[in-house]
Order: C-alpha cells, then sequence, then structure tokens
C-alpha cells in the first residue's frame, strides 16, 4: 500500500516478521522407548536448568501422557532447549 507520494507507510513495514518472531512458543517433548527416566531427567535438567522434582515431573507425565509442554519461551531459547534436548536422541517439537 502506498500513499500519494508513494512511499510505504512506516506502520506496514515489517509487521510480519513482527509477528513471526514476537509470539512465544513451545518445546513439547515426546515419550520414547529406549531413554531412563534418569537420562531424560538429567537432560531435561541441563535443557531447561529446572530442579531435580520439576524434571521428574515432566519426565513422568511423557511416560503417561506420551508427551509434555517442557519450555514456553522466545525462538532463540526454544531452538536451544530443542537443541540440547536433542544431543540424546530425545524426540522434541517446537510449537505455537
Amino acid at each position: 500500500m502506498e500513499n500519494q507520494i508513494g512511499n510505504k507507510p512506516s506502520s506496514y513495514e515489517n509487521i510480519e516478521e513482527e509477528t513471526i518472531t514476537g509470539l512465544p512458543l513451545k518445546v513439547v517433548l515426546f515419550n520414547d522407548d529406549w531413554h531412563t527416566f534418569d537420562e531424560v531427567i538429567e537432560q531435561l535438567i541441563k535443557a531447561i536448568q529446572c530442579s531435580y522434582a520439576t524434571a521428574r515431573d515432566y519426565a513422568f507425565e511423557v511416560h503417561v501422557k506420551g508427551k509434555s509442554l517442557v519450555f514456553t519461551g522466545m525462538i532463540q531459547e526454544c531452538l536451544k532447549v530443542s537443541s540440547i534436548l536433542e544431543e540424546i536422541a530425545l524426540n522434541t517439537q517446537i510449537i505455537a
């Protein structure tokens, strides 16, 4: 959309990019049949810097429900958390 002078109004610039990158996202951890509770707990503590009790609760939820929302944050934080969890081949997904 251009004004009469032929310039785009500044309020329209970067709206789409800001909308996508400004939303908090979530990291979901999925259950598998080969990692032990201790391995998952240790990796959760490393990835989200939580207490042992919190990591144990997440690990139990993953075991019982098949998945758990383990982190919410901006895209760069979610990518970092997901990457750390995946270091030992845990399955994760980042969702909106």
